[in-house]
């Protein structure tokens, strides 16, 4: 029996609007994660989980919300938060006498909850920092690039700019950057450069789903609210269950425990970042299980997709290159579309209007994994030479996207 994906019922909360997004292209959905469902032997969603996704379509972060709207109130206003407070909190806590806000805030983010294990936490980070430049391909070419063949965030990417040049590049070095700062060993405690980022990154949201609510430019009843709680859960699993899913692709043998490890430090990434609870996992099936469930109510490919797909295939020959930069930027544009190619195949680069590559890049990356992994890995110096291998793929990925200068994170502000 095929699920209907329009039935059911309408939401978690009576009155609440359905966006016309959701369920808009249930065959292609269906079609898109039929390997990912064979694959995990995963069953149909019930109605319930449906009804989940629908209602967290409108479902904000209501903790970040609300830091904001006291970071928008007037000057004279004995309860306003300036950012410089948010950033004092951020290094050093808030103080007895800050704001209810910014003390609620950081109430929330500050206290780990009881489920999480910093040791595992740690060996999480070092999975994914042996991931090397096997994690940097799946997040941009399974990850950013293939969450584009879905209408939504997407759109909101484009109408934040992320159509210009000088701006693709800065976002894909910002998302790098945060990325090898949760990796860090004890990155994610109260004082790791991982845990700092993640909360400011949450804050950024908030400020962008506050400004887009509100400015006239972003059409909820369509897409839902700019950034909800569906799409912030879709987003964490590129960073767990797709990411492994993709290095696995590329020839990455990941067993049982590395596996747990890692999906259980982005399981406290996503709960920091405000993910809800409900949707955060340990294992990768329950993931899986979950974006089964998403793909089949999501919306079709807009133009938005294809744009801002190409945007970051031609940015490759603008990136910052040691050696012979011209040739290099070719070559790794050229590169990007053959691992695109195998990663979405002929359709899915159709869906996105990208060029059509044969996937050479695929067996070059085979060929790499088996001498690191099932050769080299496999040795006394396995470990060692796995994460100097990953250091130095980090360290090239950042001098692309900053060169000489050093790595930043997008800046706060209220508008």
């Amino acid at each position: 029996m095929t699920l209907d994906v329009t039935t059911g019922p309408r939401s978690e909360q009576p009155g609440s609007v359905v966006p016309r997004r959701y369920g808009a292209a249930p065959r292609r959905g269906r079609r898109i994660g039929a390997m990912l469902r064979a694959y995990w032997r995963l069953d149909e969603p019930g109605d319930a989980e449906l009804a989940r996704i629908r209602a967290r379509l409108m479902q904000r972060d209501e903790p970040a919300a609300a830091l904001v709207a006291a970071m928008r109130r007037p000057a004279d206003d004995s309860d306003r938060v300036a950012m410089a407070d948010f950033h004092d909190a951020l290094e050093h806590g808030a103080p007895d006498d800050a704001s209810p806000a910014l003390r609620a805030f950081f109430d929330t983010v500050g206290e780990p909850p009881a489920w999480v294990d910093p040791d595992l936490c740690n060996r999480g980070a070092q999975v994914y920092r042996r991931l090397g430049r096997n994690a940097v391909d799946v997040l941009l070419q399974l990850g950013l690039i293939g969450g584009y063949r879905f209408g939504g965030p997407v759109d909101l990417l484009a109408q934040t700019g992320g159509l210009r040049p000088a701006t693709a590049k800065r976002r894909l070095g910002e998302t790098q950057t945060w990325a090898v700062a949760v990796g860090q060993h004890d990155g994610m405690l109260r004082d790791g450069e991982g845990w700092k980022l993640t909360v400011h990154v949450r804050l950024m949201h908030a400020l962008v789903n506050d400004s887009f609510e509100h400015n006239g430019r972003w059409d909820s009843a369509e897409w839902g609210l700019p950034i909800n709680q569906a799409d912030l859960a879709a987003t964490l699993n590129l960073f767990s269950g797709a990411l492994l899913m993709g290095v696995r692709a590329l020839g990455v043998p990941v067993n049982r425990a590395d596996s747990r490890a890692l999906m259980h430090l982005w399981k406290y990434v996503g709960w920091l970042i405000g993910v809800d609870e409900d949707w955060l996992f340990d294992d990768e099936r329950s993931q899986h299980a979950l974006s089964y469930a998403v793909l089949l109510v999501q919306a079709d490919v807009t133009d938005a997709g294809g744009r801002l797909a190409n945007a970051l295939v031609d940015v490759q020959t603008d990136l910052e290159y040691r050696r012979f930069p011209a040739l290099a930027g070719r070559y790794e544009r050229e590169r990007l579309l053959s691992m695109l190619e195998g990663f979405l195949g002929p359709r899915g680069m159709r869906d996105l209007h990208l060029p059509q590559r044969p996937p050479w890049a695929f067996g070059l990356a085979w060929v790499r994994n088996a001498i690191s992994y099932q050769v080299i890995g496999r040795t006394p110096l396995g470990g060692p030479y796995l994460e100097w291998r990953g250091r130095k793929a980090r360290e090239a990925a950042m001098y692309r996207h900053f060169g000489a200068d050093a790595p930043q994170i997008g800046k706060l502000a209220v508008s």
